[in-house]
């Protein structure tokens, strides 16, 4: 899977979750999911669940705390996926 493909499945992922659609709509690698996106830690805990669902993965403690951003996000499910 490339990061391109990441990136759109991650985006799907997180889009219920959104409250600036500018954010979403301008997402790259550095957008940070509480800050840019402004999904709240509760549903920063769905999003980590969905995509360990998605990606059929297990994120542990230490990952999801630094599953601030995209880029975090990609590189841990690059991970995660190469550990399978």
């Amino acid at each position: 899977m490339d990061k391109k493909e990441t990136i759109e499945k991650l985006k799907t992922i997180v889009k219920p979750y959104i409250k600036s659609q500018e954010a979403f709509d301008n997402l790259t690698e550095s957008t940070d999911f509480i800050t840019d996106l402004q999904i709240n830690s509760a549903n920063l805990v769905d999003v980590i669940l969905d995509i360990e669902e998605e990606f059929d993965i297990i994120i542990d403690n230490e990952s999801m705390e630094r599953m601030v951003n995209v880029k975090a996000a990609m590189e841990i499910i690059e991970t995660k996926l190469s550990e399978k």
